[in-house]
Protein backbone atom coordinates (compact mmCIF):
# COMPACT_ATOMS: atom_id res chain seq x y z
CA UNK A 1 0.00 0.00 0.00
CA UNK A 2 1.18 3.52 -0.70
CA UNK A 3 1.82 6.00 2.12
CA UNK A 4 -1.36 7.88 1.18
CA UNK A 5 -3.42 4.69 1.43
CA UNK A 6 -1.83 3.75 4.74
CA UNK A 7 -2.52 7.17 6.22
CA UNK A 8 -6.11 7.11 4.92
CA UNK A 9 -6.71 3.85 6.76
CA UNK A 10 -4.88 4.96 9.93
CA UNK A 11 -6.58 8.37 10.14
CA UNK A 12 -10.06 7.06 9.32
CA UNK A 13 -9.70 4.36 11.97
CA UNK A 14 -8.47 6.93 14.49
CA UNK A 15 -11.26 9.39 13.62
CA UNK A 16 -14.10 6.89 13.75
CA UNK A 17 -12.69 4.93 16.69
CA UNK A 18 -11.90 8.05 18.70
CA UNK A 19 -15.26 9.70 18.12
CA UNK A 20 -16.97 6.38 18.84
CA UNK A 21 -15.23 6.06 22.19
CA UNK A 22 -15.96 9.66 23.15
CA UNK A 23 -19.59 9.35 22.04
CA UNK A 24 -20.07 6.10 24.00
CA UNK A 25 -18.52 7.74 27.07
CA UNK A 26 -20.85 10.74 26.77
CA UNK A 27 -23.99 8.69 26.06
CA UNK A 28 -23.57 5.82 28.50
CA UNK A 29 -21.30 7.02 31.30
CA UNK A 30 -22.08 10.71 31.85
CA UNK A 31 -25.03 12.01 33.80
CA UNK A 32 -26.71 15.18 32.49
CA UNK A 33 -26.54 18.21 34.75
CA UNK A 34 -30.11 19.17 33.85
CA UNK A 35 -32.65 16.38 34.49
CA UNK A 36 -34.62 17.56 31.44
CA UNK A 37 -31.63 17.52 29.08
CA UNK A 38 -31.89 15.47 25.89
CA UNK A 39 -28.14 14.80 25.80
CA UNK A 40 -25.63 14.06 28.55
CA UNK A 41 -22.99 16.49 27.25
CA UNK A 42 -23.30 19.64 25.10
CA UNK A 43 -20.81 18.26 22.53
CA UNK A 44 -22.55 14.88 22.25
CA UNK A 45 -24.45 15.71 19.02
CA UNK A 46 -21.30 17.12 17.36
CA UNK A 47 -19.27 14.02 18.29
CA UNK A 48 -22.04 11.77 16.98
CA UNK A 49 -22.10 13.70 13.69
CA UNK A 50 -18.31 13.44 13.33
CA UNK A 51 -18.55 9.70 13.96
CA UNK A 52 -21.32 9.17 11.40
CA UNK A 53 -19.68 11.43 8.80
CA UNK A 54 -16.27 9.79 9.29
CA UNK A 55 -17.62 6.24 8.95
CA UNK A 56 -17.77 6.26 5.11
CA UNK A 57 -14.09 7.22 5.07
CA UNK A 58 -13.36 4.12 7.17
CA UNK A 59 -15.46 1.97 4.81
CA UNK A 60 -13.41 3.42 1.94
CA UNK A 61 -10.24 2.59 3.91
CA UNK A 62 -11.42 -1.00 4.38
CA UNK A 63 -11.89 -1.16 0.60
CA UNK A 64 -8.31 0.06 0.14
CA UNK A 65 -7.09 -2.57 2.58
CA UNK A 66 -8.97 -5.25 0.64
CA UNK A 67 -7.60 -4.25 -2.74
CA UNK A 68 -4.06 -3.28 -1.84
CA UNK A 69 -3.27 -5.49 1.11
CA UNK A 70 -5.51 -8.46 1.86
CA UNK A 71 -6.04 -9.81 -1.63
CA UNK A 72 -2.39 -9.38 -2.68
CA UNK A 73 -1.07 -11.06 0.48
CA UNK A 74 -3.60 -13.88 0.19
CA UNK A 75 -2.58 -14.65 -3.42
CA UNK A 76 1.14 -14.55 -2.55
CA UNK A 77 0.66 -16.84 0.42
CA UNK A 78 2.02 -14.41 3.02
CA UNK A 79 1.21 -15.92 6.40
CA UNK A 80 2.61 -13.24 8.73
CA UNK A 81 -0.30 -11.43 10.39
CA UNK A 82 -2.93 -13.57 8.67
CA UNK A 83 -4.83 -14.57 11.82
CA UNK A 84 -5.19 -11.02 13.12
CA UNK A 85 -6.01 -9.77 9.61
CA UNK A 86 -8.76 -12.35 9.08
CA UNK A 87 -10.15 -11.59 12.55
CA UNK A 88 -10.34 -7.89 11.63
CA UNK A 89 -12.00 -8.69 8.32
CA UNK A 90 -14.63 -10.80 10.08
CA UNK A 91 -15.48 -7.91 12.43
CA UNK A 92 -15.64 -5.28 9.66
CA UNK A 93 -18.94 -6.44 8.13
CA UNK A 94 -20.98 -6.54 11.37
CA UNK A 95 -19.39 -3.24 12.47
CA UNK A 96 -20.39 -1.44 9.26
CA UNK A 97 -23.82 -3.05 8.80
CA UNK A 98 -24.86 -2.54 12.42
CA UNK A 99 -23.71 1.09 12.25
CA UNK A 100 -26.09 1.75 9.38
CA UNK A 101 -28.91 -0.26 10.98
CA UNK A 102 -28.65 1.77 14.21
CA UNK A 103 -29.53 4.85 12.17
CA UNK A 104 -32.43 3.28 10.24
CA UNK A 105 -34.13 1.02 12.81
CA UNK A 106 -37.29 2.47 14.32
CA UNK A 107 -38.05 -0.01 17.12
CA UNK A 108 -36.24 0.24 20.44
CA UNK A 109 -35.58 -3.50 20.74
CA UNK A 110 -33.84 -3.76 17.38
CA UNK A 111 -31.93 -0.53 17.95
CA UNK A 112 -30.61 -1.90 21.25
CA UNK A 113 -29.61 -5.15 19.53
CA UNK A 114 -27.76 -3.27 16.75
CA UNK A 115 -26.02 -1.06 19.30
CA UNK A 116 -24.74 -4.14 21.17
CA UNK A 117 -23.54 -5.71 17.90
CA UNK A 118 -21.93 -2.42 16.84
CA UNK A 119 -20.11 -1.90 20.14
CA UNK A 120 -18.84 -5.50 20.23
CA UNK A 121 -17.72 -5.57 16.58
CA UNK A 122 -16.15 -2.11 16.82
CA UNK A 123 -14.24 -3.06 19.97
CA UNK A 124 -12.96 -6.22 18.30
CA UNK A 125 -12.01 -4.21 15.18
CA UNK A 126 -10.02 -1.73 17.29
CA UNK A 127 -8.21 -4.45 19.22
CA UNK A 128 -7.53 -6.35 16.00
CA UNK A 129 -6.28 -3.20 14.27
CA UNK A 130 -3.86 -2.45 17.09
CA UNK A 131 -2.67 -6.06 17.24
CA UNK A 132 -2.25 -6.31 13.48
CA UNK A 133 -0.35 -3.03 13.43
CA UNK A 134 2.04 -4.26 16.14
CA UNK A 135 2.66 -7.48 14.18
CA UNK A 136 3.31 -5.46 11.03
CA UNK A 137 5.73 -3.09 12.78
CA UNK A 138 7.69 -6.01 14.21
CA UNK A 139 7.88 -7.57 10.76
CA UNK A 140 9.04 -4.30 9.19
CA UNK A 141 11.80 -3.94 11.78
CA UNK A 142 12.92 -7.51 11.07
CA UNK A 143 13.04 -6.75 7.36
CA UNK A 144 15.10 -3.61 8.03
CA UNK A 145 17.52 -5.68 10.13
CA UNK A 146 17.75 -8.25 7.35
CA UNK A 147 18.61 -5.54 4.85
CA UNK A 148 21.40 -4.37 7.17
CA UNK A 149 22.85 -7.88 7.04
CA UNK A 150 21.62 -9.12 10.41
CA UNK A 151 19.88 -12.54 10.43
CA UNK A 152 16.17 -12.74 11.01
CA UNK A 153 15.88 -15.89 13.08
CA UNK A 154 12.19 -15.62 13.95
CA UNK A 155 10.94 -16.29 10.42
CA UNK A 156 11.30 -19.52 8.49
CA UNK A 157 12.97 -19.40 5.06
CA UNK A 158 9.90 -19.31 2.81
CA UNK A 159 8.09 -16.77 4.98
CA UNK A 160 11.17 -14.56 5.19
CA UNK A 161 11.59 -14.57 1.41
CA UNK A 162 7.92 -13.71 0.81
CA UNK A 163 8.07 -10.88 3.35
CA UNK A 164 11.26 -9.53 1.86
CA UNK A 165 9.73 -9.70 -1.62
CA UNK A 166 6.65 -7.82 -0.36
CA UNK A 167 8.75 -5.12 1.27
CA UNK A 168 10.70 -4.35 -1.90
Amino acid sequence: MSRWEQWTVHLSTLLVGGTGLVYAWMKYLLEPVDPFAVVNHPFQPAIQHLHVLGAPLLVFGIGIIWREHIWKHWRRGVRAGRMSGVAMLLTAAPMVISGYLIQTTVTDGWRTAWIVVHLAASGLWAVGYLGHSVIFERLRSRIRERRRGRPVSDLDGDERERCLADAS
